[in-house]
């Protein structure tokens, strides 16, 4: 299949693509999806490397599964039903770490890990001005800040501008408690930022450009290029 005509297919079609191996309905998937997916699993985990790596493996994941899609949801929602459960079991398997360090006295190196990681983030374009870079820095710490529940919620749906039944369907959650999650959240930002901040949200936590062509290829090579069997 041309990689031009991947776009006009249904999900159930592209479902059986993916399940062929076929690279050029993988890279389409992927790269649609990448994104929102990275920002949903950083919601749960709060910790970038961790995040990429829940979403490389909500993909192989997901793919392997494909033959069980029905169509009963979209399959970018089933998709991120996926990573959020990866996500939510590495972030219980964490707090397990951090309870077993904690126990011992032991530096918890996750949390180093993410100090480190933290200068390999993508430099913002050329043109972006040091005040932009500040305010990004500032909602990101904010929102960070935010009760995991409440966090998850505000980013698929004020970040990633999912609909309210999206976050629900993905989230299987009442959409009456997205909205009641989504209002505490909002409200507990307004406490921390000012109301001009707020409009830097779309370029916060990027993950596109070089992490995100990577991270598709990556998915392409373990599903389209290994050997069956």
């Amino acid at each position: 299949m041309l990689a031009r005509d991947v776009p006009a297919l249904t999900d159930i079609e592209l479902a059986r693509r993916i399940g062929l191996r076929d690279p050029a309905a993988v890279r389409w998937m992927t790269t649609r999806n990448n994104q929102r997916l990275f920002r949903t699993a950083w919601s749960i985990l709060g910790n970038r490397a961790e995040a990429e790596d829940a979403v490389q493996s909500g993909y192989v994941r997901a793919f392997a599964a494909i033959g069980s899609f029905a169509g009963q949801s979209s399959l970018d929602t089933w998709l991120t039903r996926i990573v959020i459960n990866e996500a939510l079991g590495r972030a219980r398997a964490a707090r397990r770490r951090r309870a077993r360090l904690d126990a011992d006295s032991i530096t918890d190196l996750d949390a180093y890990r993410e100090r480190l990681m933290n200068g390999s983030i993508e430099p913002a374009a050329p043109d972006a001005s040091l005040a932009i870079k500040q305010m990004r820095a500032m909602l990101e710490a904010a929102i960070t800040r935010l009760p995991g529940e409440f966090r998850t919620v505000f980013v698929m749906r004020d970040v990633e501008g999912m609909s309210v039944e999206e976050v629900a369907g993905a989230l299987d959650i009442p959409p009456g408690t997205v909205k009641t999650r989504l209002h505490r959240a909002r409200r507990r930002l307004r406490d921390l930022l000012a109301p001009d901040l707020r409009a830097s949200l779309v370029g916060a936590f990027p993950f596109a450009g070089e992490h995100c062509a990577t991270l598709t290829e990556r998915v392409v090579a373990l599903l389209c290029e290994a050997p069956d069997g």
